[in-house]
């Protein structure tokens, strides 16, 4: 049977077997069943009522609080709302879109003339940090702290998901978070999310940093992943994507991040708990039990994506992924995401000529729960 050490380096050829043996199997090693189909990931995902996020063994809740991420129904609706508008399309790009370019440009400024960098902690990370810096409002804090505070926020929580004690550090992340949250709102920062989701009027302040924490943390960890995911994939497969071709043509561009999404969900998995007695695509689940949803195994499902495991950034329907989950639930950030990403990739292009990964370095994903290379090690042409 498969061990979390076996998920955590490799999990696909594993994943594989155990969709062979159905979409919702018993994993021992989690004490909980792993969920592996697409069709039954969705049905999980979009039944609130049936598969909870809200219990006290959700591992981020312990880290940080209750938040969006670790309620369902009326309560999430409180915690959520005050966020989705500012995350919406148009307004992401018309906010944010000068910034985000910007930002990539001036890390880049610092090492475009070196011929070689390491891309996920040199520029896909500090990308991340210093937007959702912009977003929240935490414009006094330097980005360096910000990945700081997110390093051992996802450390416990990677932790606690491995059945380990979480330790100091993330909690104490959290509460220097939470004391930047409340000094935001004392400056009175009037243009920040936090600012105004504070003048909506339905969360206290204590709610607003555990969501500060939430976005802080799925908006680095979603974006640095997708970031060195999407460059990894590229840059390993020079002839079938050429870096000239996505430039020229920006929906390919945004197919290949899409199919990067799909091959490597920067989560790999999200936690639901089941509320009662349910069976659900054969399997007989009691109430109370874990059930995983394995975000990597639904994405390479073979009865929905042919050929599941080839990067192929022609693929028709690539954006049935589920990198971003699905229901209630879907990442509120998305958007922002995906506009970081491709502002990314296209700065990287046009900027570092003849990019490719550095051989003496090789880069693959890492990873249980979160999924990226430990490093991104690249050369260009100077």
């Amino acid at each position: 049977m498969v061990t979390l050490a076996e998920l955590a380096a490799d999990p696909h050829p594993h994943l594989a077997r155990l969709r062979a043996q159905g979409p919702v199997v018993w994993v021992p090693a989690l004490g909980g069943w792993m969920v592996t189909g697409r069709a039954a990931a969705v049905e999980v995902m979009r039944d609130a009522a049936a598969f909870t996020v809200d219990d006290p063994r959700f591992t981020t809740a312990q880290v940080v609080g209750a938040s969006m991420l670790s309620l369902d129904g009326s309560e999430h609706a409180r915690h959520r709302e005050p966020f989705v508008e500012p995350f919406r399309p148009r307004a992401v790009h018309a906010a944010l879109g000068d910034t985000v370019r910007g930002e990539a440009d001036r890390l880049l400024d610092g090492f475009a003339a070196q011929g070689a960098a390491e891309l996920r902690r040199d520029f896909a990370g500090p990308l991340a940090a210093a937007v959702m810096a912009e977003v929240l409002g935490l414009t006094g804090i330097p980005v360096a702290g910000i990945l700081s505070w997110y390093d051992a926020i996802v450390q416990a929580v990677d932790r606690l998901t491995q059945g380990q004690d979480a330790g100091s550090e993330g909690p104490a992340a959290y509460a220097a978070l939470r004391e930047a949250v409340a000094g935001t709102l004392d400056a009175g920062a009037s243009g920040s999310l936090l600012a105004r989701a504070a003048a909506d009027g339905r969360l206290t302040v204590p709610e607003l940093a555990s969501n500060a924490a939430v976005l802080l943390f799925g908006g680095i960890e979603t974006t640095e992943a997708m970031i060195a995911n999407a460059l990894l994939h590229v840059l390993s497969a020079p002839e079938t994507a050429p870096a000239d071709l996505l430039l020229a043509d920006p929906d390919l561009l945004d197919s290949a991040i899409e199919e990067s999404l799909r091959l490597e969900p920067g989560a790999a998995v999200v936690d639901r708990y089941a509320t009662g007695d349910v069976e659900l695509a054969g399997a007989r689940i009691r109430a109370g039990d874990l059930v995983t949803v394995s975000l990597a195994g639904a994405n390479r499902d073979p009865d929905v994506f042919t050929d599941p495991d080839r990067f192929d950034i022609h693929r028709p329907n690539t954006r049935l992924q589920l990198a971003f989950a699905h229901g209630p639930h879907y990442c509120v950030g998305a958007h922002l995401a995906r506009l970081e990403a491709r502002t990314a990739l296209r700065a990287c292009f046009e900027r570092l000529p003849g990019l490719r990964l550095d051989e003496r370095s090789p880069s693959a994903p890492r990873g249980l729960v979160f999924r990226k290379p430990p490093t991104l090690a690249v050369v260009w042409d100077r």
